[in-house]
Formats: C-alpha cells, sequence, structure tokens
C-alpha cells in the first residue's frame, strides 16, 4: 500500500480526495502505461492510481531520495499541485495529476517548451565550453561522455548517441528549425545532473550563477518565462 502523507494545515473529512492528501507510492501499488503525445511523436508516461491519471513531471536517482521528497512537497505544499512520489529501487519519481481527456488540448506547455529546451541547451552548452577552456579538451570529453550517459539512462529523445550528443552541443539552439522533442520532466532532469556534473568537474558551483546573463541572447518574453519557471522550483535554489 502507498503511505498518505497529510498536510499540516488539512483537517481531516468524512472522505479522503486526492485534493487535499499526499501519496507516496512503490511500485506494486500503481499501473504506468503510455499514450501517444497529441502534437509530437512520442509517447507520454502515464501513472495510474486508484481510478487517477498522473504524468511524469519528475525523475531522480536512487540517491536522490531527499532532493525527490523536498521537489513532490514543494510542488503540493506551495504551488497547489496534486502529486505522487513513487518510490523504486533505481529512482524516485514525481507525477501530477492530470485529466486525459484534456492532454491534447495542453496548448501553454507545448507554446513554453521550445524556448525552455531551448535555454537548457544553452546551458548545456556554456558548461561545455567552460569546461574545455577552463580544465582542456580531455576533460571535456570526459564531461561529454558523462552527459551522453544522463541522456542514454533517462531516455532524453534524439539524444540516444554521442553522435547525437555532439550534435546537440554544437547546435545554436535559437536559430535552429528545431530542438529536441524533450518534456519538461526531461529539462528538470537535465538541469539537475547539469549542476551535479558542473560541481564535479569544476569543484564549486560559480558555474550556476549568472543564468540571465548566459541566456542574454534569448528573446525578453521567453527569458523572463524561463527565469520564472526556474525559480518557482526547488532548480531555482541551484541556478540563479
Amino acid at each position: 500500500m502507498g503511505i498518505t502523507v497529510r498536510p499540516p494545515s488539512t483537517r481531516r473529512t468524512g472522505q479522503e480526495s486526492f485534493t487535499n492528501v499526499m501519496f507516496i507510492l512503490k511500485r506494486q501499488d500503481v499501473e504506468i502505461s503510455s499514450l501517444q503525445h497529441p502534437k509530437r511523436d512520442q509517447q507520454i508516461p502515464i501513472l495510474n492510481y486508484q481510478g487517477q491519471s498522473f504524468r511524469l513531471i519528475s525523475v531522480f536517482s536512487a540517491n536522490q531520495a531527499e532532493e525527490a521528497k523536498a521537489f513532490w512537497r514543494d510542488l503540493t505544499d506551495n504551488r497547489g499541485k496534486v502529486c505522487v512520489l513513487l518510490e523504486e529501487p533505481e529512482r524516485h519519481s514525481v507525477w501530477g495529476k492530470i485529466r486525459l481527456e484534456q492532454l491534447g488540448t495542453e496548448a501553454s506547455p507545448d507554446a513554453k517548451i521550445v524556448p525552455f529546451t531551448q535555454a537548457c541547451l544553452l546551458l548545456l552548452q556554456t558548461i561545455y565550453m567552460d569546461i574545455e577552456d577552463l580544465l582542456g579538451g580531455r576533460q571535456a570529453a570526459l564531461f561529454q561522455k558523462d552527459i551522453t550517459e544522463v541522456f542514454r539512462q533517462w531516455h532524453f529523445p534524439q539524444a540516444d548517441s554521442p553522435t547525437a550528443v555532439k550534435h546537440l552541443l554544437t547546435l545554436e539552439p535559437l536559430t535552429a528549425l528545431q530542438v529536441p522533442p524533450w518534456e519538461e520532466h526531461h529539462l528538470i532532469t537535465l538541469l539537475q545532473e547539469l549542476y551535479r556534473l558542473g560541481k564535479e568537474y569544476f569543484g564549486n558551483t560559480n558555474f550556476a550563477e549568472g543564468v540571465r546573463d548566459i541566456l542574454q541572447d534569448m528573446p525578453a518574453a521567453d527569458l523572463a518565462q524561463f527565469l520564472e519557471w526556474l525559480q518557482s522550483s526547488p532548480l531555482g535554489k541551484l541556478w540563479r
């Protein structure tokens, strides 16, 4: 059975609902399937629990249990989202409640995801170039190998080979005709893993400061939306 966690401010009512409780679930508690994305050539992971449907928001590795819980609590307590935390031996994941009949009308996330992806690619490329400039070609090659493994482990579309990753490290995100068809959970995972790798390579977190300056070439409206999204999530404590 899943663990039900009641927020301190919630009073107990005669009937439980997904709007006033939070759930920590195990793999045997749920069914996970996939649906065809209505606007892209990719599958959307869907978690089903007690007749409710949830869409994947973010994935954490097995040793990031506390980060996963903090992210889950922030979404539920501070941002009013109905979420579940799925704990598995090899990973933890956070899922947000959706209505499947509305999936094809989600224009807003799709409209924002392209500039958000562009911003994340610019941050990735900046870290890569800084490693090459400051630490040398050998370390840059190792970083490229490490980020390729991140993309492989978390099943990033169009990033499943060294050749594909090399292309992502060199393309011009703001002028490219297409960017990878990533979802929000891919971007969150990328920024989490990019922060971890950057800290390992540089020995500090200075690389994660000055995000606005790094992204200064983005259109002002896109930059403002991305920074708002970044700061409204726990990622804002890492990237500033």
